[in-house]
């Protein structure tokens, strides 16, 4: 670079070399220079550099400014127009409508990256003036006043002056009658808010207040802000779906007729499971353990169950290793192995651990009757059941017994199913412990909403179960293929109680591909169906209200296949027989379809966005929805068909491959959808112009659609999987024992049953194949165990468990798999949704999902996938992007 003081001192030919730089490369610049350089030193021109320095100089900063200006230009384009660069920066034609869609995303978007202080202080701005003008009257001062501003401040330091607490906190809600009058006349205000008509311009207005609303909300924690998120969400979603009824049904077209009645029984669906989720977890109740008595005499028998069928015992052995290693009186805990697969290994391990082993001449009603059969040797007041690949924390008694013991009504305690593997969504996927999995919504969410209704549902594992109201609801239900779910229903109909504790006390195996998982759910839908019909909860006796509409949730939720269908399809019907299916005009349907959508986005944010990051949704149910659809189906008209599928565990898959079977019914929805673009742009240029409005809304559908399905297309390209056991991350404090005696402090930073990585403070202590004791402990104890040097990368040291006997696997599976802190931060590595962020990866998946297609397509079909990729990829382009940022070092 040229700086000004030397410019100064050889004017003539630095504003000669600046030129040049400014005008041709590096190279060819130096070049010039050497060729010029003998010139300039046999011939020094002082008196004209004289005469021409204040012009020089002035020409010279003015070649300096247009650079720099040029320069900010380019970094500018580059942050704030990033997909304008390569490879569409030879497209001046559509790159003119990136940057228009570009610059107004701009005008709306960039402003929002003001610190979230600033969010603060506008979003309680309405607060804190409401609370000054109150201070101007002196007969505010009064404790009606004082009321009305603790009310309307928000106060940091004491919780108790925030916004709302006062009249969520009033004795007067103690009141029953004064509970049932605001009930009532809340509902009396929402049915008003949602029936009076309003003319396009009203229904703008107050949609965009209750979006105000929200917004103002959307920073502010506790519950009372939730629920008026809530009321505003039930209020818009209500208030769509009688316009819906009301006034968008074409009466004169029968198929638009047919096809929209189709989609609004959809919308129905999507509605009252809308409502009935937000009931379900209104009030989450986030039990806590209950200490057990001092008194070990006290503390009752406990019998553990491990049910097994086709499982291979190196999944067994842990679980059961480590079942005996639960911190419980020796004489009061019973572990036997139930192996309806009567396998003499089985047998063997058993006598050799010294557990029981229970088999049965049949297997009649599979898991059910296996444990019924069991219950008929066994004698335990309790019963702790896991499946045989989950392994318990030495704790999980402990957790769980108190609950009991404090209250004899209850007859069940659940924890959470936690999984130390990746499920094939995370696998498949690459996002494991980066997006909440699958499960994590009902384990982290819903079971403590069910457990605030007395509603919590027994999930076949990881519980305890009292035997008395086993006994007296004969057993476990074997009358359809969900017994956990069909068992907790009848003793809850018995009068028991029930209690989730969000405690994760065990972890397991997950699903080894997605072919298996959809298994598993399809059994699981079956099963919901089953209950549905068999012993609806609607019906009978013994169940109150909150318990009733918990399980009619959960069983609307496998009802989900043909309304995600009919949402992946109904943006066809317009393109592609002209039928409108919402029969309103485009701006009617803006102004109620959008703000709507993203009302119920924000307030299902805000409450699941720990659990379940916004659209990944729509993902899980596009995957299964196909695959759901006949089960759910057959299993309402005939319930007693079908039957118990066991889930396989612990398998490999030796290479990476894509599963087009499974795939299948994406990949035609897929294609519909995007030929209906393509047939949508042809009609856009050729069709009737008034159409122009409506044909936009049903190819942005289309899209939106492209992208979910694009998403499940790309969870169908099955990771490879050849590790025989899984590594579980750790943080704890560790010891090694070197050949030559030293004992040095190190971490472990992963494990799994046959290795262990560990960091140590300094590198190169050793070299692959030695042997050295790793030094481990479990409360008082301390344990060492032989390994040998399997890698080592600076401070990271891999090592492998050999040869180890039970006794010292044991007392390994004690140390790791069993600590009572094991699993306790599973929900801790996820920050909280944001919906923009949870878009774009979805987005970013399904381009990953088009990409798959391509790279394992037959070779006949590659040119014509590849050339739908590409043209995927370039409607993507005009998708606004967010400015990149940059950070300053200044």
């Amino acid at each position: 670079m040229i700086s000004f003081k030397a410019l100064h001192k050889h004017p003539f030919q630095n504003t000669f070399r600046l030129v040049l730089s400014l005008l041709f490369s590096e190279k060819l610049v130096r070049l010039i220079l050497f060729k010029f350089h003998g010139y300039f030193n046999q011939h020094r021109m002082n008196a004209i550099e004289a005469l021409l320095m204040p012009f020089l100089i002035i020409v010279s900063s003015l070649f300096v400014k247009i650079s720099v200006h040029k320069r900010n230009i380019r970094e500018s384009i580059s942050v704030n127009y990033p997909h304008l660069r390569q490879p569409y920066r030879n497209h001046p034609y559509s790159n003119s409508i990136r940057f228009i869609l570009q610059s107004v995303f701009l005008t709306f978007v960039k402003k929002t990256t003001k610190k979230r202080a600033t969010k603060e202080k506008i979003s309680h701005h309405f607060y804190d003036s409401v609370n000054r003008l109150f201070r101007q009257f002196r007969w505010f001062d009064l404790k009606l006043g004082k009321l009305l501003r603790r009310i309307l401040s928000k106060s940091k330091k004491n919780p108790k002056q925030s916004a709302f607490y006062s009249i969520a906190d009033a004795r007067v809600w103690q009141n029953k009658y004064v509970k049932y009058i605001v009930i009532a006349f809340i509902l009396f205000l929402l049915t008003i808010f949602i029936t009076i008509p309003f003319s396009l311009e009203a229904q703008a207005i107050f949609i965009s207040f209750i979006l105000l609303v929200a917004y103002s909300l959307k920073r502010i924690k506790g519950q009372m802000a939730t629920i008026v998120m809530i009321t505003l969400s039930v209020t818009t979603s209500s208030r769509y779906l009688w316009w819906r009824y009301t006034e968008t049904l074409n009466w004169d077209d029968p198929l638009a007729l047919a096809l929209g009645a189709g989609l609004l029984l959809a919308e129905t669906y999507a509605w009252l499971v809308l409502i009935l989720g937000f009931f379900q977890t209104i009030n989450p109740l986030e039990r806590k353990p209950i200490p057990l008595p001092r008194n070990t005499d006290l503390w009752p028998t406990v019998d553990v169950y491990i049910p097994t069928y086709n499982e291979p015992l190196s999944v067994v052995k842990p679980t059961t290793l480590a079942a005996l290693s639960i911190d419980w009186p020796e004489d009061k805990l019973n572990v036997y192995i139930l192996d309806d697969g009567k396998r003499p290994e089985f047998a063997d391990f058993a006598k050799e651990v010294g557990v029981g082993y229970l088999t049965r001449p049949d297997n009649n009603h599979a898991k059910a009757g296996n444990m019924n059969s069991a219950m008929r040797y066994t004698h335990g007041e309790y019963i702790a059941i896991f499946d045989c690949d989950h392994v318990p924390a030495r704790s999980f008694l402990q957790t769980t017994m108190g609950q009991f013991l404090k209250d004899s009504k209850v007859c069940l305690v659940q924890t959470p199913h936690h999984f130390f593997s990746a499920d094939p969504f995370e696998r498949n996927l690459n996002n494991h412990s980066q997006i909440p999995n699958e499960n994590m919504l009902f384990y982290g969410l819903i079971q403590d909403g069910n457990d605030m209704w007395d509603a919590t549902f027994f999930c076949g594992s990881c519980a305890v179960l009292k035997r008395e109201a086993l006994d007296n609801i004969g057993g476990f239900a074997f009358e359809t293929v969900t017994e956990d779910a069909h068992t907790a229903l009848r003793m809850q109909r018995a009068g028991y109680k029930t209690a989730y504790i969000n405690i994760p006390q065990a972890a397991g195996l997950a699903t080894d591909s997605l072919s298996a998982h959809i298994g598993q759910r399809i059994r699981w839908a079956r099963g919901m169906a089953q209950i549905f019909r068999l012993d609806n909860p609607l019906m009978g006796k013994g169940l109150s209200i909150p318990q009733r509409l918990c399980y009619i949730n959960a069983m609307l939720h496998f009802l989900s296949g043909i309304p995600r269908i009919v949402f992946l399809t109904a943006p066809l019907a317009l393109i592609y027989f002209n039928a409108y299916i919402i029969y309103a005009p485009f701006l009617a349907i803006f102004i109620y379809v959008v703000p709507t959508l993203i009302q119920i986005k924000a307030t299902n944010s805000r409450i699941q966005g720990k659990y379940r990051y916004s659209f990944w949704g729509e993902v899980y149910e596009s995957v299964l929805a196909w695959y759901i659809l006949k089960p759910t189906t057959v299993a309402l008209f005939n319930p007693n068909k079908g039957k118990f599928n066991v889930t396989e565990k612990g398998g490999l898959n030796d290479e990476e491959h894509y599963d087009w079977g499974i795939s299948k019914p994406y990949l035609i929805l897929l294609a519909i959808n995007l030929l209906g673009i393509v047939f949508g742009v042809l009609r856009l240029i050729f069709g009737d112009p008034s159409q122009i409005g409506v044909l936009v809304i049903s190819m942005g559908w289309a899209l939106y659609n492209m992208i979910i399905l694009g998403a499940a297309v790309a969870v169908a390209a099955e990771a490879r999987q050849v590790r025989h056991s899984h590594r579980i991350k750790a943080n704890f404090p560790a010891g090694i024992r070197l050949a030559n005696g030293h004992t040095l402090k190190v971490r472990i930073t992963d494990y799994s049953d046959n290795g262990v990585g560990i960091e140590t403070e300094h590198a190169h202590l050793c070299r692959v194949n030695d042997k050295i004791e790793l030094l481990m402990s479990r409360g008082d104890k301390q344990f060492s165990f032989t390994t040998h040097v399997c890698n080592t990368r600076n401070k990271q040291i891999g090592l492998t468990l050999k040869d180890l006997s039970l006794e010292k696997q044991r007392a390994f599976i004690q140390c790791t798999f069993s600590r009572a802190d094991a699993w306790l931060d599973w929900q801790n590595n996820f920050r909280h949704d944001r919906p923009s962020y949870s878009f774009k990866e979805v987005q970013k998946t399904s381009l990953r999902g088009f990409s798959n297609l391509l790279f394992h397509a037959p070779r006949p079909l590659q040119p014509t996938i590849k050339l739908l990729t590409r043209l995927v990829m370039y409607i993507n382009s005009f998708i606004p992007k967010k400015p990149i940022v940059q950070n300053n070092y200044d």
